[in-house]
């Protein structure tokens, strides 16, 4: 999935406006302008266009982490990130909103997608683990439209 297409999601399913958003790039050292911004949220066939790389994409969602949380006291020393994928956006976003498992698969099932715990889990494992499973497209459209609908669509009456 394009990090141009995640950043857009991510900001409609929690309702982020512009100064929110150069705020959240801003908590992890990377002051952007609006207007790089903009050029960001245009969608690929859009004149102006510009591909988030991953280094961007993963300072914003590091970014989301400091804002949703808060800065840490005594933060761990950087160390080299290996290439953001799925599995990495995944992830931060999970840490970001402070999701536990059962969150995870409540988000997923709002946008009709079942999921196992294990299949889960198998996304959260280090590379190289016997049981790490990569985490495809479809799975974390799914989620980002899980997310969509969590935060934005008010919570349904009970009929009592």
């Amino acid at each position: 999935m394009m990090n141009n297409d995640v950043l857009r999601r991510v900001r409609y399913a929690l309702n982020l406006n512009d100064a929110t958003m150069m705020e959240i790039f801003a908590l992890s050292d990377d002051e952007i302008s609006r207007d790089e911004l903009l050029t960001y949220l245009k969608k690929d066939n859009e004149e102006g266009f510009v591909a988030l790389n991953d280094k961007h994409m993963g300072l914003f969602l590091d970014g989301l982490i400091t804002y949703k949380r808060g800065k840490q006291d005594n933060p761990p020393a950087k160390k080299a990130e290996p290439a953001l994928d799925n599995n990495g956006i995944l992830k931060k976003l999970r840490i970001a909103l402070e999701f536990k498992e059962d969150d995870m698969l409540h988000t997923l099932k709002l946008a009709d997608f079942e999921l196992s715990k294990g299949e889960l889990s198998a996304f959260f494992r280090q590379e190289g683990h016997k049981h790490h499973r990569k985490c495809g497209d479809q799975i974390l459209r799914n989620f980002l439209q899980g997310l969509t609908i969590h935060f934005r669509q008010p919570p349904e009456e009970d009929d009592e």
